[in-house]
């Protein structure tokens, strides 16, 4: 699961990131005294807003560190590394970042650092590649540019989930790499759930017993999506309805395309369109979407208990 969120920064953060776009690092000065690092909008102690800039040094001290032995996508190593709390010179408090070593024998707490700068420098935090071991000073300060000040960040924000299927989940996907869909029941005078479900909510029986049902179904209700958003796949206005399969009790969300999105309304007899079936894998993405049958609509009285 992965988007892009975007937001304004403010004047803080916005000089933090504009300073690293030039190699420079700022912190800001707190009612106490302390220089805090990155800075902060409001201060700790009083809460009253913040606006006296430091620059600090690009070297500091690891005050603590961890070891990350199982790397994972998307941070600053394709191998083994630490991370640091690291104080910068001329700061009061530690800024968290990656340190380039190549055994947890080579850090330490105490040990002196220094920044690495990216070679593309973009205004983001990521303009620090990672601090490696050594007091040694870093790149000189790029030229002070023309650019704008940075007011706007995009960041990425990624979750990736590992799921064992259930024995009744397996059975639904392995259904659906073979084009079938399959439901879930507790017995012949049960609900069956699609997907299915590894016990039925009812009475809490398993519902092992598998049914395949029917590529048609009734639309029971519906939301026209009108608002854009970043990653959309498909231009608005287009359709989300819930859709009720011939033989199971439980509705589930899918898109209705085929038809003006104001013409879709509640007890519209759909079917499904598949993807080519050079791209099914083990997956509800096989179902491309439904569309209208052409049928009359289904009577109320057929979908009305599961609105």
């Amino acid at each position: 699961m992965e988007f892009d969120y975007t937001r304004s920064v403010g004047p803080i953060i916005g000089k933090f990131l504009t300073g690293l776009r030039e190699r420079r690092i700022f912190g800001n000065r707190g009612s106490d005294g302390r220089v805090l690092v990155p800075p902060a909008e409001f201060d700790p102690v009083t809460s009253e807003p913040l606006s006296e800039f430091v620059e600090v040094a690009t070297t500091g001290t690891v005050k603590s560190w961890t070891w990350v032995r199982d790397v994972l996508p998307g941070q600053p190593f394709d191998r083994p590394f630490a991370y640091a709390l690291i104080q910068l010179d001329g700061a009061d408090t530690a800024l968290l970042h990656a340190v380039d070593v190549r055994s947890p024998e080579q850090i330490s707490t105490g040990m002196q650092v220094t920044v690495r700068w990216a070679e593309e420098l973009t205004g983001t935090i990521h303009d620090i590649a990672c601090f490696e071991p050594g007091d040694a000073p870093t790149a000189e300060p790029a030229a002070a540019s023309d650019a704008e000040p940075v007011t706007m960040i995009t960041t990425p924000i990624g979750m990736d989930y590992k799921h064992t299927a259930s024995p009744e989940e397996s059975a639904f996907l392995r259904g659906l790499k073979e084009g079938k869909l399959i439901g879930g029941r507790a017995d012949a005078n049960s609900k069956v759930y699609f997907p299915p479900r590894g016990v039925d909510p009812v009475d809490g029986r398993s519902t092992a017993d598998m049914v395949e049902l029917a590529e048609s179904g009734t639309v029971t209700t519906f939301c026209v999506v009108n608002v854009p958003f970043m990653g959309q796949r498909l231009k608005p206005p287009y359709v989300a309805a819930y859709v009720l399969l011939d033989g199971a009790d439980i509705p589930f969300l899918h898109l209705v395309l085929g038809i003006d999105a104001d013409k879709v309304r509640m007890g519209m007899r759909v079917k499904v369109v598949w993807k080519p079936r050079e791209e099914w894998g083990h997956t509800m993405a096989n179902i491309d979407h439904f569309e209208p049958t052409g049928e009359p609509d289904a009577d109320y009285d057929t979908y009305k208990h599961h609105l």
